[in-house]
């Protein structure tokens, strides 16, 4: 995987969703973002509500920006959409490049919800919920916190990186100008 902290043009590919409730699709939003903050790029795609397309989804989102220069994807979130769960293994090894999912909140989980909203496919998506393993709880220069899941880079390089595209508060720069952007054009 190509991840070089001390480059200056490394390149983060941020990754958020928003959708209506009641919508079947929710609007994907990625941002190329250098490390000096400048956006590079942006592109958009969907991903189903409820559905089991996140991580399909995020690899042809990326593609689509034929970009090869990009080092990172960073993820709002490893589960989108109602329960869209993110495979960031798959996600990190059919991009071949790291993938850092964070949420913001600590949580105890989500099985329950799971079972309740997904009765006859409860097993097969808690088998990919599971698969995600635990977050890891990053204190960012900031102060602030986040919670990570990491595929393909060590815990210590994610939290340099997060940190690196973090001016203020909790969210990466590539996540929050790509959450803007989701939620501006799922308002259309």
């Amino acid at each position: 995987m190509r991840l070089h902290l001390n480059k200056q043009g490394m390149r983060v590919l941020g990754v958020a969703e928003s959708f209506k409730q009641g919508e079947e699709v929710s609007l994907l939003a990625g941002v190329v973002m250098r490390g000096d903050l400048v956006v590079d790029g942006f592109a958009f795609g969907r991903t189903s509500v409820g559905g089991d397309d996140a991580t399909r989804s995020i690899v042809s989102l990326y593609r689509r920006l034929k970009r090869n220069d990009v080092n990172l994807i960073m993820v709002s979130g490893a589960i989108l959409s109602l329960y869209n769960i993110v495979d960031i293994d798959e996600l990190a090894a059919r991009t071949k490049l790291p993938v850092v999912c964070l949420t913001y909140k600590e949580t105890t989980g989500i099985e329950d919800s799971i079972v309740r909203h997904f009765p006859e496919r409860r097993e097969e998506k808690l088998e990919a919920y599971r698969k995600l393993g635990q977050r890891r709880r990053f204190k960012l220069s900031s102060g602030f916190t986040v919670y990570a899941r990491t595929a393909g880079i060590k815990d210590g390089e994610a939290l340099r990186v997060v940190d690196m595209f973090t001016m203020q508060g909790s969210i990466p720069e590539p996540v929050r100008v790509a959450k803007l952007l989701a939620r501006a054009g799922a308002g259309l």
